[in-house]
């Protein structure tokens, strides 16, 4: 028999990251209120942020990066009082479903299972998109049994938070079917700016690869480093996504996207070159 009173506090600690997010926030912790802890991990927010998170009930602390290891997540399971076994990573444009929090305060109860992969519900210039590749991270496990992976970065990093690492989580992993909704409120210069970035860091990991080996790669990695080498990834994820995965049906946004996505993959090409030659 169910136990009702778990289903509405449920014993998980979600950490929401973030930084300047007062488009995000308030919608993202609105809909957190059935769990039994919410933390804001915040790196020196600027604009309406923090206000928001404090109004909102959340608990808030500032992480301050020193360039080395631990960044934000897993500083964060080094040093807040989590309150319990269960943790749920979410950013500030991550906005869960009663579906979602329904499953996972059951599914949360199985002791076979130390990790759940969630799956995400798309939107890009404010349209939800049915097609396309999907996206999907193990972002809820036990405090005692993960924490993301440990990339030797110290000298070249410029992101504060684990954005491409993945978690390493002992035991069992299971799959959640209800989607979290991926939505961001802010303009498309943003979103330009950020795979802009995140571009950078992936060229200065690629050849950091290819110094050393790293067996915690997941498949998906190892598919796109492999065509990094021939130069081809950027027309194959166009193909891909565009034609394979019914892109076009998604009308001129999954077409923007799957442009956007192809081109943020010839970046990483480009700043490679433009890295090896320094």
């Amino acid at each position: 028999m169910l136990n009702l009173e778990l289903l509405n506090n449920i014993p998980i600690t979600v950490i929401v990251s973030v930084k300047n997010e007062e488009l995000n926030l308030p919608t993202c912790l609105e809909k957190l209120s059935r769990f039994a802890q919410i933390i804001v991990v915040d790196s020196g927010s600027t604009d309406n942020t923090m206000n928001i998170a404090t109004t909102m009930g959340a608990e808030v602390l500032q992480f301050h990066w020193n360039g080395k290891f631990p960044k934000k997540r897993n500083w964060t399971l080094q040093n807040a009082n989590l309150l319990h076994e269960w943790i749920l990573f979410l950013d500030a444009d991550e906005f869960v479903s009663e579906d979602f929090v329904n499953e996972i305060a059951i599914k949360t109860q199985d002791a076979n299972y130390n990790g759940f992969t969630i799956q995400f519900q798309n939107y890009f210039m404010g349209k939800k998109l049915r097609y396309g590749y999907g996206f999907k991270k193990s972002a809820l496990f036990k405090k005692s049994k993960g924490a993301y992976e440990k990339i030797e970065e110290d000298l070249w990093s410029h992101l504060d938070m684990e954005v491409h690492e993945h978690p390493i989580i002992e035991g069992k992993v299971g799959v959640i079917k209800a989607k979290v909704i991926h939505k961001d409120f802010k303009n498309l210069d943003h979103y330009i700016a950020k795979h802009n970035a995140y571009s950078t860091w992936e060229a200065q990991r690629y050849l950091q690869l290819k110094e050393s080996s790293d067996s915690h790669l997941s498949l998906n990695q190892k598919i796109k480093y492999g065509f990094l080498t021939t130069g081809l990834l950027p027309l194959v994820y166009f193909i891909g996504a565009y034609f394979f995965k019914l892109g076009f049906l998604d009308g001129k946004e999954g077409f923007y996207l799957a442009r956007f996505k192809s081109h943020y993959f010839f970046q990483i090409q480009t700043k490679i070159e433009s890295l090896k030659n320094k």
